[in-house]
């Protein structure tokens, strides 16, 4: 990991502030590794942790104006993602198991899919230009599913009928081409 001095941190914290999103991708580079690796040992699942991690930028660059500078940023970053984490886990526990019918399971897909992931918001919030030169960069499948998702806006039922592939296809292509993504704008920042 590269060393930050407080100084240098100090300064991207403030252009982050103020809105600035080189400094977002900034401290998301920075950072990545260290909130990312804390939940790995926690979950023990590759997806899970990213997940929780993305949820962890999302929540903290939405409230990055409330971070008090006295102390670390590292420290209430990994104190979000604890939080995130244990909403992450009364959500699976408190999850029941039932039989639905084929027009209930099309119902829920449809709640879940008017509202937007964190991931979704992290993406959308990423420097356009920035953005679409690292999605060219991933094979054409997964710029297809990045493109349909985030920049037309299909649920993942569209998805699935636009491209022929069922559902669960298209959310195990849309989570690999998220990692693939990350992993892009992790190297090139």
């Amino acid at each position: 990991m590269k060393i930050l001095t407080n100084i240098k941190l100090e300064q991207y914290i403030k252009k982050a502030k103020e809105g600035e999103q080189m400094a977002f991708n900034y401290l998301l580079d920075h950072f990545w590794e260290s909130v990312y690796y804390f939940q790995l040992q926690k979950t023990k699942n590759d997806n899970d942790a990213e997940d929780i991690t993305i949820q962890t930028f999302s929540k903290a660059f939405d409230k990055i104006h409330s971070f008090d500078e006295n102390f670390q940023f590292k420290t209430w970053l990994i104190a979000i993602s604890k939080n995130v984490y244990i909403d992450f886990l009364r959500k699976n526990h408190s999850s029941i198991s039932i039989e639905t019918t084929v027009e209930k399971e099309a119902e829920v897909l449809d709640i879940v899919d008017n509202s937007p992931s964190p991931e979704d918001k992290i993406i959308t919030e990423q420097n356009l230009a920035k953005l679409l030169l690292d999605i060219k960069q991933l094979k054409p499948k997964y710029q297809q599913v990045i493109h349909l998702r985030f920049f037309q806006e299909l649920s993942y039922r569209e998805i699935s009928e636009k491209i022929e592939e069922p559902i669960n296809n298209v959310k195990v292509k849309l989570l690999r081409a998220k990692k693939l993504l990350a992993e892009i704008i992790r190297k090139s920042s």
